[in-house]
């Protein structure tokens, strides 16, 4: 054992003076094998040792695994800071190579994140080949299993994705939920890449995380803002609309990057107590509270009530981006949001939702970037649509609306759900309308507390099943946009039982079913 120890700990040496040794002493030719021999198998447990001293501990089903498939590095760099950003959520995660995770413990697992690059002619990388295969080679079910997958590529080759692309259809072909779709990154684009970091956010409920990379914010102005919702005991949705000072593209589908602030009297509090005055003003001509309102307030140690402005400053790191859909078309010459208020554990107004619907004045410049998501962009006006929302969901499916209705004509079927039609039928006069020219052929509004017992989108989609194969025959495209929680997973699962899981992934696939939620 001892000896064992030493040569565990320093292996080169001991070799080389064994080698000596021999050199020197010159033994019987069967005494210097043997000692060769147990040398090398000594060599061959340390190792064996150090190799598994390397692995991880096979994961609890309670971690979130975060596995990477990488040739280059990019994709393991990604899965490492997104593990970081999970951990620094208090959420138990783990992030390892693809090859390592065995399919026992995917069975096990409850949650799964993949950031995979494509390699080669659409290949699997080096880290990734064992568990490709034995993941098309098995067919047990993994319908406790939910994941989600970034995949990194290049759109200039034909094979974009493809092994992201692959993974997501056959995890789904066994059962498994996908939290949200796949997310397709493009040279890594950094708005993708914010847009996978809220989606982590979303899953860790934790929205107070660093951009990796900030959003180039453009100001746009808001100019009108209204609570839809007085009275009702769902939290007030606000329709809010923006105009920008120069022109600016975007489509049905698109979504808003937004940068929050911190509301004044936050900041004024804030400063009082490290003794500094607000309007303090800065070498770019901003008052110290004005540039205090976009960041990270760093917790008033003595450090920087020692430092002063300059300490306070170096500190600083930008608030995180929030995300909105865009809730009119491009033809309305505006930016339209739905913005439901949200709370923090503590009672106080989210940052975001915070800033957009009770601080910011009607007139004041909103910090704002348009992101393309062509992951949601609709279908050629001949395809017919289902459309599938609740609450401030209903912005992504407005706008595609809008955006139909200036075209040529469609058809449209809307299920929208809601709590009480006495308080919570948003832009009903609209969608009636609609209904009435026949833009929309079909409306059925969901209102959950109004009858003896609750009902909700995926009730509706069950009461119409027969209409809906019908329409599907015909070609339509499902569109879903909403809250993950309280829309996404009950009519992912509804549509599973009613079409069967095969069925709802080809028309994933085909981008028959699309889906914008948060």
């Amino acid at each position: 054992m001892i000896a064992h120890s030493i040569l565990r700990r320093w292996p080169v040496p001991v070799s080389l003076l064994l080698a000596a040794a021999l050199l020197w002493l010159q033994p019987a030719r069967e005494i210097s094998a043997l000692l060769i021999c147990l040398v090398y198998v000594a060599l061959c447990a340390q190792c064996a040792w150090q190799h598994r001293r390397a692995r991880p501990e096979a994961s609890n089903a309670d971690t979130l695994l975060v596995a990477y498939a990488s040739q280059s590095g990019q994709a393991q760099q990604i899965a490492e800071r997104s593990c970081a950003q999970l951990i620094e959520s208090k959420v138990a995660a783990q992030c390892l190579p693809l090859n390592q995770i065995n399919l026992e413990q995917l069975s096990a697992a409850q949650r799964l994140l993949l950031v995979v690059s494509t390699y080669g002619e659409g290949e699997a990388p080096d880290n990734a080949v064992r568990f490709e295969h034995e993941l098309f080679a098995k067919t047990s079910s993994l319908a406790n299993l939910q994941f989600a997958i970034l995949a990194l590529g290049d759109s200039q080759y034909a094979q974009f994705c493809a092994l992201g692309e692959r993974l997501q259809q056959r995890l789904q072909a066994r059962g498994a939920e996908p939290l949200f779709d796949l997310l397709r990154v493009d040279n890594l684009d950094p708005g993708t890449l914010r847009h996978w970091q809220q989606q982590l956010a979303h899953l860790s409920a934790n929205s107070d995380f660093v951009d990796w990379q900030p959003a180039h914010y453009r100001p746009w102005q808001l100019v009108r803002r209204t609570c839809l919702n007085p009275g009702s005991s769902a939290a007030p949705i606000h329709h809010l609309s923006l105009q920008g000072a120069d022109s600016a593209e975007w489509q049905a589908g698109d979504i808003v990057e937004i940068g929050p602030r911190h509301s004044a009297e936050h900041v004024a509090e804030y400063l009082q107590g490290l003794g500094m005055p607000a309007d303090t003003p800065l070498d770019d001509g901003q008052s110290l509270a004005e540039v205090l309102s976009r960041h990270h307030l760093p917790a008033p140690d003595q450090h920087l009530l020692e430092g002063g402005v300059e300490d306070l400053i170096d500190n600083l790191k930008p608030l995180a981006h929030r995300e909105y859909s865009i809730a009119s078309s491009h033809a309305q010459g505006r930016i339209d949001l739905l913005v439901r208020e949200q709370h923090q554990a503590d009672g106080r107004l989210g940052l975001g939702s915070g800033w957009l619907c009770r601080h910011a004045d009607l007139g004041e410049w909103i910090d704002l970037r348009i992101r393309r998501n062509p992951g949601f962009h609709g279908p050629a006006p001949e395809v017919p649509m289902i459309l599938l929302g609740s609450g401030s969901g209903l912005a992504g499916l407005l706008a595609h609306l809008h955006e139909r209705a200036a075209g040529a004509r469609s058809r449209n079927w809307l299920i929208m759900g809601e709590r009480e039609r006495a308080h919570d039928a948003l832009f009903d006069e609209t969608l009636t309308g609609w209904q009435r020219s026949g833009h929309l052929e079909r409306l059925d509004r969901v209102f959950s507390r109004d009858g003896e017992r609750l009902r909700y989108v995926q009730d509706a989609l069950r009461e119409n099943a027969e209409t809906l194969e019908y329409w599907l025959n015909q070609g339509a495209a499902i569109y879903v946009c909403g809250s993950l929680e309280k829309l996404g997973r009950g009519v992912d699962s509804c549509l599973r039982e009613l079409l069967g899981p095969e069925r709802l992934s080809q028309l994933s696939l085909s981008g028959r079913y699309r889906r914008d939620l948060y």
